[in-house]
């Protein structure tokens, strides 16, 4: 199902094996020349990880431990471990007495064996633990709405449960139009009908959308698919062959017995998303930092004009629709969401934003801070847990997502970011919500990191230039 994230698990697994079966070596010379002292200096040996690493690597994929690994028990995994160094000690024992039958030492390769079986077994043990405890927690969830109905459905629910360490959580069943008769899976919440797909999605954080659909009904499903990608939603079908012109597309078996095809609005992928998430991090820290070394400052000059907390937390709406609590730094007085609604008729930006010039909501110290962004410092600690990013797109209200037309969703499918196009194309002096909208699917459509670090340079800018700021 997730065949990007698989295959960046995968290159991360085979970085990890090899720095064991690397690891080994040294290891189990520094052990026999502590307790015996017979053998030779270490450059001595080293040629035999040529062999080794190729010679394990191999074995390690062709015993499938780089597939379904979270779905394994531990004996299971230490049984194929086992396996690979049998086999990979009676190769390596071959190879090495065909090119150095006497000089190498055979109680070297045995005890090299026995350190690379434990530390392969331990990292991938550990590897199962932790991806067992983050899913458990509830990182990396996919949630998933299932349209659909017959054997077909069931079939897909039951190997959704039966691996349940793929993260995907079906958040609920929608039968189509006039199939009231249809069964009823247990444990799954019926939603509704597919005419009420799109405000279905609307209400809950759906990530994916699953049409599992016999082929007689694949024309009526058409404007469904075409809503969905107009709001950023990743689409898949459970069926045999498919087109449809509007996003990239893949076509791949789902646990290499179902075909699906997936259609993809957005660019990302998970090797990027991790190269993202890398520098989210690392930018996070600085920023941190750099907030802490602000705070007595910034806390001293709030605390001074005005009563009231220091930070500021609101309801925003993150990836996929999910609720997460904003931080910023107090910028208005603490009655500023009590008096929204009497200024909404001096609202400047034409649609699902309020913005307007002296806000009388503002503090003196708020109009600074706000000016210079410090108000936004507090927000590095949602990029650190995950739920914003560097850059991205403007994170919206609640009540702003309620009045969105389809098309404006899609600027949800993907997590809000501290800066983004917007902020560097005019911030405030934008007028148009629409407008808004055109830049962060335009950053959507042709994200990549080198944008994220142009985007971030840009930002630097703007805030020391003051630009489009209030």
């Amino acid at each position: 199902m997730l065949k990007q994230q698989a295959r960046l698990f995968t290159k991360l697994a085979v970085a990890v094996d090899a720095a064991c079966i690397l690891a080994a070596l040294p290891l189990a010379h520094a052990l026999i020349q502590h307790f015996d002292g017979r053998l030779a200096r270490f450059l001595t040996y080293d040629w035999i990880l040529l062999i080794i690493l190729p010679v394990w690597l191999y074995l390690i994929t062709k015993f499938g431990l780089y597939s379904s690994l979270r779905t394994r028990s531990f004996p299971q995994l230490l049984w194929a471990l086992i396996k690979v160094h049998l086999v990979g000690g009676i190769v390596i024992s071959s190879a090495v007495y065909l090119v150095d039958p006497k000089g190498f030492s055979r109680l070297l390769l045995i005890t090299y064996i026995i350190i690379c079986l434990l530390l392969l077994s331990a990292a991938k043990g550990s590897i199962k633990l932790l991806l067992g405890h983050f899913r458990r927690r509830g990182y990396n969830i996919r949630q998933i709405l299932i349209v659909g109905a017959g054997e077909r459905l069931t079939n897909f629910v039951g190997i959704i449960r039966r691996h349940a360490d793929w993260g995907l959580i079906i958040a609920g069943i929608v039968n189509f139009c006039g199939e009231d008769d249809g069964e009823q899976i247990p444990g799954c919440i019926d939603l509704g009908h597919v005419d009420d797909l799109i405000d279905i999605c609307k209400r809950m954080p759906i990530d994916e959308v699953v049409f599992s659909v016999p082929p007689e009904k694949l024309a009526a499903m058409d404007d469904h698919i075409a809503a969905l990608q107009e709001m950023g939603i990743t689409v898949r079908m459970v069926i045999d062959l498919y087109d449809m012109p509007t996003s990239r597309k893949e076509l791949a078996l789902f646990h290499g017995d179902i075909p699906m095809l997936t259609f993809y609005s957005k660019a990302f992928d998970a090797e990027q998303l991790f190269l993202k998430r890398c520098l989210d991090i690392a930018g996070a820290l600085v920023g941190l930092v750099i907030t802490g070394v602000l705070l007595p400052f910034i806390a001293l000059a709030i605390r001074l004009e005005s009563r009231g907390p220091l930070f500021f937390g609101q309801k925003r709406v993150g990836e996929s629709g999910r609720i997460f609590k904003c931080w910023k730094f107090r910028s208005m007085f603490v009655d500023a969401e009590e008096r929204k609604q009497e200024l909404m008729a001096r609202n400047e930006i034409q649609g699902a934003m309020f913005k307007m010039r002296d806000d009388p909501r503002v503090t003196r110290v708020g109009r600074f801070i706000r000016k210079t962004s410090l108000d936004e410092l507090p927000q590095f600690w949602n990029v650190l847990l995950g739920e914003m990013s560097l850059v991205g797109t403007r994170p919206p209200t609640p009540d702003e997502v309620a009045t969105y037309e389809n098309w404006h969703h899609k600027r949800i499918c993907i997590k809000p970011g501290i800066t983004g196009l917007w902020q560097v194309s005019g911030r405030s002096q934008i007028q148009d919500f629409d407008e808004v909208v055109r830049l962060d699917i335009r950053y959507i459509e042709e994200w990549s990191l080198w944008l994220d670090i142009k985007l971030l340079l840009k930002t630097v800018w703007v805030v020391f230039a003051g630009k489009g700021a209030r």
